[in-house]
């Protein structure tokens, strides 16, 4: 429950929870996930963003339900813990908190790396303060800022299917579909390629900030993946159409490559321009996520109580968000952590398992079951065809969170 004045206000509108859902799925993921998907998947590629696609759609069509039943913040933490029991919504929590974690420092690290190589923990650290201040001074400048950010960053992504597809070099024959990765890549390629689609929970998570939750969600939940899809699937097409499954998967920056090979150099700094926005996009909206996140969690005293309070002003959990925004500065000032996709994917991976499991008790008809049920094992699957080092890191950070709960449960029985 809810403490009594400590509740958020509710102002984001349909609109508005759309773009959140965008800002948060069509951002630098796009630009670094395809080329390790492509190296796993080869020709399978597209096979492998389909697959990420209906294991994307399951879980929204579950977290769209269970956040239509639940408004409040926090996401798939409120729905474990409220559908299963304390400890599988414990669970949701600390998954998402710790690979999100992760997940900014990576995308701060991505903006510095595009604006400013040789000092990119520098300016990794002044974006993750630069945004942690945004999120701060309220949730409609932040909806504002996201605004530009996703219109900058479709843009961009316009630009390079337009003259990808466009130029002389584009051949359809590179598009034909196979399993020259065979199966188990295109299993991990969809892995993969699912940390570009993660996104959408952030609009479950700011289910107390959302007007008439029970009517926007559902509706903003599958409109912004599904605008996010076909985004995807025509910067894939044209982006295979000039590289093929070999080029793209030895991509360093696969869209900046592509456009080059393209026979438009000159396209690159815009490229990279975008790419940048895009990481920015992807922080400012993980911010979000996490801190309301942990703003539930810290209400039902899993962490400590004092990051449960909301601004009598701004009406935002502002201690949270500066725990967060603190704790990704120094991640970022001192990791690199841009090869956390893996891990990141096995932990929103687990937290969506949850999610299925607790969609899967709202109602027992067989019918309603079908979409849970198959998201459950897509996530479950997914999970275990990511790389080996990502699933003994995910794994391993889960141990470390159950062994927590237990103390703490040992702990509050004395």
């Amino acid at each position: 429950m809810t403490p009594a004045g400590s509740g958020l206000r509710r102002t984001l509108g349909l609109g508005d929870a759309v773009v959140v859902g965008l800002g948060s799925m069509i951002g630098a993921g796009i630009f670094a996930a395809l080329a390790p998907a492509a190296g796993a998947a080869g020709s399978g590629l597209l096979l492998a963003l389909a697959g990420a696609a209906v294991v994307a759609y399951c879980n929204a069509l579950s977290s769209a339900r269970l956040a239509a039943r639940y408004p409040a913040s926090g996401g798939t933490y409120v729905y474990g813990r409220e559908r299963l029991g304390e400890f599988w919504g414990y669970l949701a929590g600390w998954s998402f908190i710790v690979g999100k974690t992760a997940s900014c420092a990576a995308m701060a690290l991505t903006v510095g790396a595009y604006v400013w190589p040789e000092q990119a923990h520098t300016v990794a650290v002044a974006a993750v303060v630069a945004l942690t201040a945004v999120n701060y001074g309220g949730i409609q400048k932040s909806a504002w800022l996201t605004r530009v950010i996703v219109a900058v960053v479709l843009a961009v992504l316009a630009s390079v299917v337009a003259v990808c597809l466009g130029s002389g070099r584009s051949d359809a024959g590179r598009l034909d579909i196979g399993m020259s990765g065979g199966a188990g890549g295109v299993l991990q390629a969809a892995g993969l390629l699912f940390f570009a689609f993660a996104g959408y929970a952030r609009i479950a998570t700011l289910g107390e900030e959302v007007r008439d939750p029970r009517r926007t969600i559902p509706r903003a939940i599958p409109l912004a993946l599904g605008l996010t899809l076909a985004v995807y699937g025509c910067v894939a097409v044209a982006v295979l159409s000039v590289l093929g499954p070999a080029g793209l998967g030895q991509a360093t920056a696969p869209l900046a490559d592509a456009v080059r090979a393209a026979g438009v150099p000159e396209l690159v700094p815009v490229v990279r321009a975008g790419a940048a926005v895009a990481a920015l996009g992807s922080l400012l909206a993980l911010i979000l996520g996490v801190s309301r996140t942990t703003l539930a969690m810290a209400r039902d005293r899993h962490l400590p109580q004092a990051l449960a309070a909301v601004h009598p002003r701004f009406q935002v959990p502002h201690r949270a968000e500066l725990a967060v925004g603190a704790v990704v500065a120094v991640l970022a000032a001192t990791v690199d952590v841009r090869g956390a996709i893996g891990f990141s994917s096995f932990g929103v991976l687990a937290y969506y398992a949850v999610a299925n499991a607790s969609a899967w008790t709202l109602d027992p008809s067989r019918l309603s079951r079908v979409v849970p049920a198959s998201g459950l094992i897509g996530c479950v699957v997914l999970a275990f065809s990511l790389p080996a080092v990502s699933v003994v890191v995910g794994v391993g950070v889960l141990a470390v969170g159950v062994v927590a709960y237990g103390v703490r449960g040992q702990q509050t029985s004395r």
